[in-house]
């Protein structure tokens, strides 16, 4: 069975969203609550600051996040600190989330994509003969007159 390479997985990677605004969620740990700023979110995770501090790597706990579809409730596990290549900010993954969670945080990901908040570059369409083609005559033209002119003169 073949290994995926680490290209692989960088080109599987769901596209991380800066989140805007400073919006916050409720993380629980330990039947302990504190709030979190959300820095990026993606289908598989994200990152936050916490007002707790930093939660030791693999600690399991919850996450309630609102978005403009409603409320979303998640399972995750906290991953390691310096996420974002910020000291503060820890990563975390999502393990579990209920079908309408999903369906909510699935539509306000795709929302914040579309908003231009994604870290997604577009990518440039390969240039096709045809059109090279074309650009170099509409080219030509625009200055084949003036070249005409000048060596009339």
């Amino acid at each position: 069975m073949r290994q995926k390479s680490e290209k692989d997985r960088k080109s599987a990677r769901p596209p991380r969203i800066r989140v805007p605004n400073e919006e916050k969620a409720i993380f629980t740990v330990d039947n302990q609550k504190f709030i979190g700023v959300i820095k990026r979110l993606s289908l598989t995770g994200g990152s936050a600051i916490l007002t707790k501090g930093d939660v030791p790597h693999g600690t399991l706990g919850e996450m309630a996040l609102k978005t403009v579809f409603g409320k979303v409730e998640a399972q995750i596990e906290f991953l390691h600190t310096g996420a974002d290549g910020l000291p503060l900010v820890q990563a975390f993954r999502f393990l579990e989330m209920d079908d309408i969670s999903r369906e909510r945080f699935t539509a306000a990901a795709e929302r914040m994509e579309r908003e231009g908040f994604s870290d997604v570059k577009e990518r440039p369409r390969p240039l096709s003969l045809s059109k090279l083609g074309e650009s170099i005559r509409r080219l030509s033209e625009a200055v084949s007159p003036s070249r005409r002119d000048s060596t009339k003169k």
